[in-house]
């Protein structure tokens, strides 16, 4: 492989989109690189965003000034082109899929139907030259969706899954990127 990442480095492109249910542990990525986990091909990329909230606490004669951390959010959004009714059960919390006699339907809505469950939201960039990297968060789809079905125009869902604590540490992002190993 060529140079690993280093300051110098320009991430160019999109990637690969996994969903798995998340069941209470963080599998190796193997485990989720899967064809069974793609959610679909995406369109525009995928966009991280972490926002932090801050409380300063500061006397009147701005002498003595103090700054904590209050609230953090995660979120990972991305478009899914290619996509089919367990995709959508995936994004719907109130989703039920069932097959039947060659159908796949897709029931969706109804509070009571809601499974409360979280997912493992994995995109992969996929770099030969300066090594990959991968972006996992655990949480759900909070953005809803719009079908939008045009003449000449691609259906392409937009997703923004809200991050959670992926473990008893609080981690609301896991980074990796490969890196030139040292001796």
């Amino acid at each position: 492989m060529g140079d690993k990442r280093t300051k110098k480095t320009i991430t160019l492109g999109s990637g690969l989109l996994y969903i798995k249910e998340y069941e209470g542990n963080m599998p190796a990525d193997t485990a989720i690189e899967t064809e069974q986990n793609l959610a679909g091909y995406i369109q525009g990329g995928a966009e991280l965003e972490y926002s932090p909230e801050f409380y300063t606490a500061e006397d009147d004669l701005g002498k003595v000034k103090k700054t904590i951390i209050t609230k953090e959010e995660a979120k990972l959004k991305s478009g899914i082109m290619t996509w089919n009714g367990n995709t959508l059960k995936q994004l719907c919390a109130t989703g039920r899929v069932t097959e039947a006699n060659g159908v796949r339907t897709v029931k969706i809505g109804g509070i009571s139907n809601n499974d409360n469950k979280n997912y493992i939201i994995h995109f992969v960039h996929e770099d030969k030259v300066d090594g990959d990297v991968r972006v996992t968060i655990v949480g759900k789809n909070t953005a809803g969706f719009t079908l939008a079905f045009a003449k000449d125009k691609e259906t392409v869902i937009d997703a923004e899954f809200a991050a959670i604590p992926s473990d008893a540490e609080g981690t609301l992002i896991i980074y990796k990127e490969e890196m030139e190993e040292t001796a």
